[in-house]
């Protein structure tokens, strides 16, 4: 049974500023080398993972960090039965694994995807969502699309085919989570890695060119 998102359209919109404060990590990309973004994303990523280490298996850090964010965390991140990291550390950990495997407009493209149309989709999904499928709408999935199709329309550079692609595939991911067996991908992970791969491929074989 699909399981209920415990946060309230308030904090669902406090969550997803914050989400959306991560497209300043493409938008530093654009104007910086690999080098130094890999630079500022490692120990980053490092600090961020650290955190949800510790929460899962020291005490204190544990009784912190879900007295802090409890509000604002999904039901499936509120279970401390076992292991998991949060959004913020797979946020984070896909514009590294963009920086180090793929080329920075596919990058740039895929993060902003990722940044502005998943937020995007939550908001609008939880306010006006009526049409359901599993934990999503098809409101939800229209307001990802649209505002992809927007995001990839002012990305300089990008071929508009492969963006248009792009957007699809970023679109399909967030509407039916990539799964693994039992293990279900997070989205923050899944969105902006399977639309660049899907990027990088058509860019590589001169698909549209």
């Amino acid at each position: 049974m699909e399981e209920i998102d415990q946060l309230d359209l308030r904090y669902e919109i406090a969550r997803k500023a914050i989400h959306l404060s991560s497209l300043s990590i493409p938008v530093i990309y654009w104007f910086i080398s690999r080098e130094l973004a890999l630079l500022l994303l490692v120990p980053l990523f490092s600090g961020f993972f650290l955190i949800d280490l510790l929460k899962n298996f020291f005490t204190p850090v544990s009784t912190w960090y879900y007295k802090t964010f409890d509000s604002m965390l999904r039901t499936h991140e509120l279970k401390q039965t076992k292991a998991h990291l949060n959004g913020a550390t797979y946020i984070v950990m896909a514009a590294l694994l963009l920086v180090l495997f793929f080329p920075k407009i596919i990058a740039v493209t895929a993060f902003s995807l990722v940044a502005v149309s998943d937020t995007l989709a939550a908001i609008i999904g939880k306010s006006f969502g009526k049409h359901r499928f599993g934990q999503k709408s098809v409101e939800g999935s229209v307001a990802f699309l649209l505002s992809a199709l927007a995001v990839i329309s002012i990305v300089p550079g990008l071929n508009f085919s492969v963006g248009i692609i792009m957007a699809l595939t970023a679109t399909l991911t967030e509407a039916f989570i990539v799964r693994i067996g039992v293990f279900k991908i997070d989205d923050n992970l899944s969105i902006p890695l399977v639309s660049a791969a899907v990027g990088t491929l058509c860019t590589l074989f001169s698909i549209f060119r």
